[in-house]
């Protein structure tokens, strides 16, 4: 996670007496992982979080499996998925297992009401669009290439710019975090890091609302949605402190790095979680050995299974690829370079892709939603010409 941050008014001590103007206290919420063995925050609320007035359940969420007969690849197109209403509701499931959901969301405005997931941290990766968080850690500002990483359990609306946004949504049973490798004994990067401090944004200002009136957020927990009412803005904290808040990294500050010969995808690793990675594969310099095949060889993921996400550019190892699409790769079926592709890339000495991997350690299971975007054809396009 980045390092120790603080917003807003504290006192000077922890689980001391803080005071309002008023006289009476404020209310102070430890926000922590592992039963506070984790990393954690300290915030000062006007109200008492606890103070719910009403709560129901909205609806189950479930997800309809699809089941092909068929162990295959897969290319999932989702450029023309429709509009949706809001960034959590209009997501559109594709694919997942007991550690990973991934999902394409395409939303036209914001929420009116107040998200906390507390079934899993979240990533978003903001393909198009701008807009902001608004969170009980201030307001964090995003934009195109973003990763925004919302920690479980926060309490938060997204705001929107206009109504052209496409978004990936990453959620994980554990924490999204900087690869251990990037760290030192101190938890400071590294100097062979492919970021640096420096290149994360966190939340700017504390906005306290002392409103009160009717005010729900949606709570997601064991794939239902319930809805909690609350008397009072939840959004109402005056400060805070600690590690564990919303923070931004922005993929085009990624750092590739490159060597004589084709270099595997673990150099571009960008985060990791329990049973999964992900990485970013950034517009980079190519391969300088005089006889260097700069495309990707062929591989077989034995042990894993592997969605690309294309963002933009060229994909040189791939056709028929369009913004939007999500590749999956099934363990124990090779993939490569596809006909050709070799041959083009000889002599190449930089990429402008743009895409993101998730490799999963446990198979991911595909949704019926991806189903209508499947293209049946892909697991054939190895040949010339593809198969009809």
């Amino acid at each position: 996670m980045p390092s120790y941050y603080s917003l807003g008014k504290l006192p000077a001590k922890r689980h001391t007496q803080f005071r309002k103007p008023d006289g009476s206290l404020y209310q102070e919420e430890v926000f922590g992982t592992e039963a506070f063995s984790g990393v954690y925050s300290t915030l000062y609320h006007i109200n008492p979080p606890t103070k719910v007035s009403h709560i129901k359940k909205l609806k189950e969420l479930a997800i309809t499996r699809w089941q092909p007969d068929l162990h295959r690849h897969h290319h999932v197109r989702t450029k023309n998925t429709e509009l949706a209403k809001d960034p959590v509701e209009g997501r559109q499931p594709l694919f997942y297992n007991d550690d990973v959901f991934v999902s394409t969301v395409r939303p036209s405005k914001g929420m009116d009401w107040f998200f906390r997931n507390a079934q899993g941290d979240e990533l978003y990766f903001i393909h198009e669009g701008k807009g902001s968080l608004e969170s009980v850690f201030g307001i964090l500002p995003f934009h195109e290439g973003d990763y925004v990483v919302v920690p479980r359990g926060t309490t938060y609306r997204i705001h929107l710019d206009g109504k052209d946004n496409r978004f990936m949504v990453i959620e994980s049973a554990g924490p999204i975090e900087i690869p251990k490798r990037y760290r030192n004994d101190y938890g400071q990067l590294v100097e062979l890091a492919p970021y640096a401090d420096r290149d994360f944004r966190r939340p700017e200002k504390l906005v306290p609302h002392g409103d009160s009136g009717e005010f729900e957020v949606r709570v997601k927990i064991d794939n239902s949605l319930m809805s909690y009412v609350f008397d009072y803005h939840p959004i109402d904290v005056v400060g805070w402190d600690g590690y564990l808040y919303p923070w931004i990294f922005n993929v085009n500050d990624f750092e590739p790095l490159t060597g004589r010969v084709h270099q595997p995808p673990p150099i571009h690793q960008t985060f990791e979680a329990p049973g999964f990675d992900v990485l970013s594969f950034v517009p980079r310099k190519l391969d300088y050995h005089p006889q260097a095949i700069p495309v990707p060889y062929n591989h077989s993921n034995i042990d894993s299974d592997e969605v690309l996400y294309y963002v933009s550019g060229d994909f040189s190892s791939r056709r028929g690829i369009e913004v939007g699409s999500f590749t999956l790769h099934r363990r124990g079926v090779h993939h490569g370079p596809q006909p050709g592709a070799v041959e083009a890339s000889l002599g190449k000495d930089s990429t402008n892709e743009l895409a993101i991997m998730i490799e999963t350690k446990k198979p991911l299971k595909v949704t019926s939603v991806a189903e209508k975007f499947d293209d049946p054809n892909y697991p054939f396009s190895w040949q010339t010409p593809v198969k009809k």
